[in-house]
């Protein structure tokens, strides 16, 4: 009877036993399952697709104009930072590093000469400064190499004055919404030895390049003796190319339009290079669209050309955009 009651217990614990280990197990599944749609929801939030600028409120604080604020007192930026009406530049969104366009300010910050550089004194003033006029933190932290290698090459400029979004800098970056003046975007990152600020008034791209016309031609060499044109060559020779025989096309017709005007080409370079090959070549440039006018139907005694290589810049050559406007074709009214 006691041996019966015994196996009997036995029996029963056993079943026990099981029961108990198939619930942890169901329990342990259950968990897994949770902890695994935890990670699926966290990786789908953490995305630079999943932000929505509309979820910051707007802030009414007067913040001034753009650059839209002052360097903490005894600190300054360095020479050469970067102040363009339009560029592109890289912030955190959760971890991706995200393209946004407007006005542009990058500049390096040191202490003022006889001064220290304090890293907490220039973070510190920063956002506490930003938090006052209603700026929003939506980044603290650091992005990954992965994240570097993806976006490094897309910055146009990458390694020039207040460059910062490498995978080892502390990143903060605010965003300040406003009704007035858009979107304004502000990181910083600091070190021992100094900091570097960016920032972005947010503007959508205005294009401003328009198509040359025979008329506009004709009303400038009627009204200011002058049309200023950049028509196409190949690098370093006289070939026109297809785009600039179009605007052949169009010199071509505004003569046409007033037979009586004759005029001087005159082909000019920025100051880059040799001067004698520099004038040499915007003599042959300037002849070859003499040539391509006689082509075109247009007397040649009407027509006269000249190059005056680097000797009369429209503006001085100091930067890549004012050499640009340097190589250039004028046409100038001389009757």
């Amino acid at each position: 009877m006691k041996k019966t009651a015994f196996i009997l217990g036995l029996a029963a614990l056993m079943v026990s036993c099981n029961q108990s280990a198939k619930q942890q197990e169901s329990t342990a599944d259950a968990t897994a399952v949770t902890l695994e749609s935890n990670e699926v929801k966290t990786e789908e939030t953490n995305t630079a697709a999943n932000f929505n600028i509309e979820d910051i409120a707007f802030s009414t604080a007067d913040i001034g104009d753009f650059p839209f604020m002052h360097l903490p007192k005894g600190l300054e930026a360095h020479k050469g930072a970067i102040q363009r009406k339009f560029d592109v530049c890289f912030f955190p969104i959760k971890g991706v590093m995200t393209p946004f366009e407007g006005k542009l300010y990058k500049a390096n910050i040191s202490a003022v000469r006889g001064e220290a550089y304090s890293q907490r004194y220039f973070e510190k003033s920063m956002e506490d400064y930003l938090l006052s006029v209603g700026a929003v933190k939506v980044f603290d932290g650091e992005i990954t190499r992965e994240e570097y290698d993806n976006y490094n090459k897309q910055d146009p400029n990458k390694g020039d004055a207040g460059d910062m979004g490498y995978w080892d800098q502390n990143i903060k970056f605010f965003i300040i919404r406003t009704k007035d003046k858009g979107n304004i975007y502000i990181q910083f990152t600091s070190d021992n030895a100094g900091g570097i600020v960016n920032i972005v008034q947010e503007e959508a791209f205005k294009q401003t390049i328009t198509r040359v016309t025979s008329d506009a031609i004709a009303k400038d060499l009627t009204e200011k003796g002058k049309s200023i044109l950049y028509i196409n060559f190949d690098v370093d020779k006289s070939n026109i190319t297809t785009d600039g025989k179009e605007m052949v096309t169009q010199i071509a017709e505004a003569l046409q339009k007033d037979k009586m005007i004759k005029i001087s080409i005159e082909g000019h370079t920025d100051n880059t290079g040799n001067a004698v090959h520099n004038k040499k070549l915007s003599n042959a440039r300037a002849n070859a669209v003499m040539n391509a006018l006689i082509t075109e139907g247009i007397d040649k005694t009407r027509l006269s050309a000249i190059g005056f290589g680097s000797e009369k810049p429209l503006v001085t050559n100091d930067s890549d955009e004012n050499k640009a406007k340097n190589r250039r074709v004028e046409l100038v009214k001389v009757n």
